[in-house]
């Protein structure tokens, strides 16, 4: 697949309308599978974070299993469907894996994975410093590793562990 390179820019106050007009469509789309909410999350869901300018959403789902007839009907919604971490999510993108504007990811609610997104979030929300350092890796990083989007993305782990990890 033809991957886009990595380009993180300064916060856009539109992401969060464009988060809403997404939802609202997923909303009846995936009504069968859905479990819990449809959430904004990563860089683009911090306020003042740069970030590359592709909404991320979360939709928790009864289980990976049940919500395989999903990708059909995301698919037709002009989602592509990818195999990344199928053991924890589906994940698709939209329009195009060169070109996009969105990530989305079926995960079952309450899982790990759905805990461990919300709680990062939370965070960088809550602690402007932290959200700051993280910029600061994160346009290093794009420096990087620009045509790599799997080497970008592991670099960040080891930050998003420890904030993960540290207490509540």
């Amino acid at each position: 697949m033809s991957e886009a390179p990595i380009h993180v820019v300064p916060y856009d106050p539109a992401w969060v309308a464009q988060f809403e007009r997404e939802r609202a469509v997923l909303e009846t789309l995936l009504a069968r599978w859905r479990r819990g909410p449809i959430e904004h999350v990563g860089s683009t869901a911090i306020r003042g974070l740069c970030a590359k300018p592709v909404i991320d959403m979360m939709v928790g789902v009864t289980s990976l299993g049940e919500s395989e007839p999903a990708k059909a009907v995301l698919r037709e919604a002009g989602y592509q469907y990818s195999e990344y971490k199928t053991e924890v999510m589906h994940w698709f993108c939209k329009p195009s894996f060169a070109m996009r504007t969105h990530h989305l990811h079926l995960i079952p609610f309450g899982a790990p994975l759905w805990h461990d997104r919300l709680k990062f979030r939370d965070r960088l929300r809550a602690n402007p410093a932290l959200a700051a350092d993280y910029a600061a890796l994160k346009l290093d990083l794009a420096r990087k590793f620009e045509f790599d989007r799997e080497a970008y993305t592991e670099a960040k782990s080891p930050f998003i562990a420890r904030i993960l990890a540290s207490a509540d």
